[in-house]
This record gives structure tokens, sequence and C-alpha cells, in this order.
């Protein structure tokens, strides 16, 4: 591989690819080292996004080369990644083009990480090409992004400052974003991730039968059993009213824990994952937007009219257009995991009242597009660089499982995203 670029970031033109293009540019400057290059199917509008940067930063960025490559020609997708060692995609939704730049990959013994926050997706990449990811020596690693970095990793990371057995963990996020930059109903996400969603939804009616033939044997059952709570409840860890959280953490974090149970017989981490507002109004507008996504998500019809109609459905948060800058990097949010078990000196502890807490935090500042360009390009860099330190020889597998033992969570630290104890 050494004639090949370190990364290659493949749908550089869109509007997560954007965002990756200025975070590689950016850590680029500090490790000359890291040889880069961006990929797509317009040349003009790649050439638009290095001028832009160009305008942007002052700096000269005429010699970043870019690869023409479209997802629906095989070939052009082969040419593109046999001249990377990892391929950052930022081309969603991956239910309907993630998979033929994994083939790709896998032919030419490319790395691969992901945006994705489809669980059905991922668990139906996994189930397919997990063993031809090790045949070829590469990692295939999907949710590097706010989807699932903070939570998965900072199950890693609560189970690491534990020091005991950890049982479960319970995740509680929070969003803010300052009244002078953000009015209630205006734009905060972008068409592209309200289209994931909307077909995430839509593929969750697969998950049960996916599940099955993934992990064909049950895990011992861990108890105590972490009870799910109400729909809609108070926490005491964040004093505020929550409700489930929709996104694919849970599928995630599952996958991890199970990966790290059956490759090194760690006790795996039940989890449940919830999501806090400010007010029991915001709560229940929120909910309502959500049960009418759900439900029109099912149908053809129901999901062509969420993706023609965005602003509409969901009370003007999503756009094609996108949020704008300032509320972008005016947005914070706070991933708070509170978990329960056992102190180091206890041995036999299933089925024993748990005898210790802890809750570490998650932090950082605009998460959609932000803190998710961070966690993608350091994923893909540690692949590069800490291949060493990461399971097996290869494989499809979560990110949690995947970087446990390398520095990623450091380096983050060192980047705006911020894991720390805080009780």
């Amino acid at each position: 591989m050494t004639d090949r670029f370190g990364i290659v970031i493949f749908g550089a033109s869109g509007f997560t690819g954007k965002h990756a293009v200025e975070e590689v540019h950016r850590l680029a400057k500090n490790d000359r080292t890291l040889s880069w290059a961006i990929a797509g199917r317009s040349q003009s509008k790649l050439e638009k996004i290095i001028k832009d940067l160009q305008d942007k930063t002052g700096d000269d960025l005429t010699k970043i080369k870019i690869l023409i490559a479209d997802v629906s020609d095989a070939d052009s997708l082969k040419d593109m990644t046999k001249q990377a060692t990892v391929v950052v995609n930022c081309c969603g939704p991956y239910h309907i083009y993630g998979e033929a730049l994994i083939q790709a990959c896998i032919e030419t013994s490319t790395n691969h990480v992901d945006v994705s926050g489809e669980p059905a997706y991922m668990e139906k990449i996994q189930l397919h090409y997990n063993e031809a990811a090790e045949k070829a020596g590469i990692y295939i690693v999907s949710a590097c992004g706010f989807d699932s970095i903070p939570a998965d990793m900072g199950v890693i990371f609560l189970q690491q400052k534990f020091k005991g057995q950890l049982n479960s963990a319970e995740t509680y996020l929070e969003n803010s974003v300052d009244s002078e930059y953000y009015k209630f109903g205006d734009v905060s996400l972008n068409f592209g991730t309200w289209e994931s969603l909307v077909y995430g939804i839509a593929e969750e009616k697969n998950m049960g039968s996916l599940r099955r033939q993934l992990y064909p044997q049950k895990l011992p059952q861990m108890l105590p059993k972490l009870k799910s709570r109400y729909i809609i409840h108070k926490s005491n860890i964040v004093n505020k009213w929550c409700l489930p959280f929709p996104g694919p953490d849970g599928s995630v974090v599952y996958r991890s824990q199970r990966y790290l149970y059956e490759t090194e017989e760690k006790r795996p981490v039940q989890m449940s994952a919830y999501i806090a507002f400010p007010s029991l109004f915001t709560l229940l507008v929120v909910l309502f937007v959500f049960a009418n996504i759900a439900v029109m998500a099912q149908f053809g019809f129901g999901r062509k009219l969420l993706l023609k109609h965005p602003r509409l459905f969901s009370l003007g948060f999503v756009s094609h257009e996108g949020p704008t800058e300032e509320c972008m990097n005016n947005t914070k949010f706070t991933l708070s995991l509170y978990g329960q078990g056992w102190d180091e000196k206890e041995v036999d502890v299933n089925g024993k009242p748990t005898t210790k807490s802890m809750t570490v935090r998650v932090s950082g500042t605009n998460p959609a597009y932000g803190s998710t360009v961070t966690a993608l390009i350091y994923s893909g860099i540690t692949i590069l660089k800490e291949a060493d330190k990461m399971p097996g020889k290869g494989g499809v597998i979560a990110p949690g499982a995947a970087f446990a033992k390398t520095s990623l969570i450091e380096n983050l630290n060192k980047n705006n995203l911020t894991f720390e104890v805080v009780d």
C-alpha cells in the first residue's frame, strides 16, 4: 500500500463530505506524513470544494488529487479504492449507496470507515462481508461519527475507568444551542441526515431477522438485567424529561460488546439509550414529529412525502440547504453515561446486586457535522497508523471493538471531543 494515499474522502462534495475535507486538511497541516485525496462523481463540484477551502484558509491546495468515481460504476470505484489505504465514505444513505463501495474495498484490500446511522445496513454488511474483509486483511468500520462514536467509545471509556465489573450503562443525550443562533423550528439538520433517518426507520422491521442470522446463538443472560425506563420519564441522572433514543447506538454498542465477549471473554455491558429535553413541551413536540415519521416511513408513498417535503414533516428542523454554519458551530452536545457494576475485588458477580456506580461524559460541539467529521477522520487515521493495536487481522467491526486498545479517545480529547469522568 506504499503507493496509496493515506486517506481518500469519497462523496467529498456532499454536505458531510465538505466538512470532512476541511477536517482532514486541518489535521494534515500538523502531520506532513498524512497524504489525502478527494473523490466523487463530479469533477466540477470537487474542484469547487478545493477552491472554496483555499479561499477560506488561504492555503495552496492545488496539488490535492481529485479522483472520479461513481457508485453506479464498479470499475471506477475499484480505480479509486486501489489508490487509498483508507476510504472515508461520506456518500449516504448507505443502504442505497454503501454496498458497492464495500465490495470494491474488499476487492482492492482497502480499509473503509463511514458515518452510517442505519443499523439494518451495518448488520447486513457484517453478516455478508465480515469473512471476506478478514481474508482481505482490511477493516470495515461504520458508525464513526456522532452515530455512534460518543456512545460506543463512551462505553469503552466507562469500562476502562470503572476498575471492576461493569454490568450496565444508561446513556442520556442532551443538545443545546444559544438562542442568538437558533429559534424553535429553525433548520438544524441537512437533508442527507434526514434521508438516512427515514430509510433507517423503514428498515427497522428487518432487524429481528438480520440479528438472528448474524448471531444464531444468544448471549448468556447477564444479571441483574437492566430494566427499561418508561417511554416518557424524568431522569435523576440529568434532571430532565427523557425519551428512548431512536438512533443506532444500541445496535452499535451491542455489536462491540458481543465481539469483545466472543474474542476476549469480557462480560458484555447491557445498554439503554435515552435523549433528554429541556421541557416536557419540547419532548411532546418531538415525540409527535417522530411518531408521524415512524408511521409514514413504513410505506413507499409516505417515504416519498417525507423526502419531498422534509421541512414540513420535521416542523422546520430539516431542509435541503441544511443548517447555517453559525448554528452548527454554536450547537453543543453532552452524552452522560451512567454505569453500574461491582468493585474489582468481586469475582463471582452474576445475579448479585450491583455495588458500584460511575458517570462519565462525552461532550463536543456541532455534533451532526463538526464532532462527526473529527471522529470520522480520526477513525480513518487510527486504522492508518495503529492497525497493529486493532483486533484480529480485519473484518467488519463496530468502533468500540475496533478501537478499544488504540489512542482514538486520547486523540479525540485533544480535538474538541471530550471524554471525562464526572462522578
